[in-house]
């Protein structure tokens, strides 16, 4: 696939309108709200699946890596079930903080069940806290979802400290061939076939399917650093894992 970029104006998109699923772009936040919120029972049981079981041990060690310590205070966004900010909380606690947001009510509550954090309901790109609030901006695998990266990125820059980190997780195409190819058979076809074998509500399965295609339509890593660095990021790069997991990663300038 040919990369693709769109600028409009005053936006810098992840993917163009994927049309299959809702209409308008303008309808792409409320189709990918409902969707969280329809399968949210279903998305641990899922991601189990897709990452064999390994994904809490990765989330820690990147976490880890990446220079999370304990009293941090971490504001992980689209914390969905709480899968990263467990992890996160893991580490920081308990003389730190996490504090959980997404904009889907139905994973806050699947979140509510298993967490003892605050948790709140919200935007990326309106977010309701104060400025320099936080140590550590997180988010796992919801960057592909967002209608525009220049103000999702403002507003982390906006509540983080001076000198604090982001850390956004990703899937993104793999540069290596053989390895996308192999990404896409397990991700794009295995596993949706898999959740619709497994489990009864079809929105497991149109999940996994809409996961595999705004992969396969994401604009390039470089472009989301450069959006990073425009948002007065300093340090930005990315790493990938297997070709495939990307950690992107910058701070903010110092005080």
């Amino acid at each position: 696939m040919a990369a693709w970029h769109s600028r409009n104006a005053d936006l810098t998109q992840p993917h163009p309108a994927l049309t299959e699923y809702y209409g308008d772009p303008r309808e792409r936040e409320a189709f990918v709200r409902q969707l969280f919120d329809s399968s949210a029972a279903d998305y641990d049981r899922i991601n189990g699946i897709m990452s064999l079981g390994s994904g809490a041990w990765y989330r820690r060690r990147v976490l880890r890596d990446h220079g999370l310590a304990p009293r941090h205070r971490v504001l992980d966004i689209a914390v969905g079930t709480g899968l990263l900010a467990r992890e996160a909380a893991g580490i920081v606690q308990p003389e730190g903080l996490v504090v959980g947001l997404d904009p889907s009510f139905g994973m806050l509550a699947q979140a509510r069940a298993s967490l003892a954090l605050p948790l709140v309901q919200g935007r990326a790109e309106a977010l309701p806290f104060q400025d320099a609030s936080f140590d550590m901006v997180t988010m796992g695998y919801a960057l592909r979802h967002m209608a525009d990266f220049g103000s999702v990125f403002a507003e982390f820059r906006r509540v983080l400290k001076p000198g604090g980190k982001l850390l956004v997780l990703e899937i993104a195409r793999a540069e290596n061939r053989f390895v996308q190819a192999a990404a896409m058979l397990w991700l794009g076809r295995i596993i949706p076939a898999l959740c619709g074998l497994m489990m009864p509500r079809r929105q497991g399965r149109l999940l996994m399917q809409y996961y595999w295609d705004t992969i396969e339509e994401c604009v390039p890593a470089a472009t989301i650093e450069a959006e990073l660095r425009a948002s007065g990021f300093l340090d930005v790069g990315s790493t990938a894992t297997l070709g495939v997991f990307r950690e992107y990663a910058g701070v903010t300038p110092p005080a």
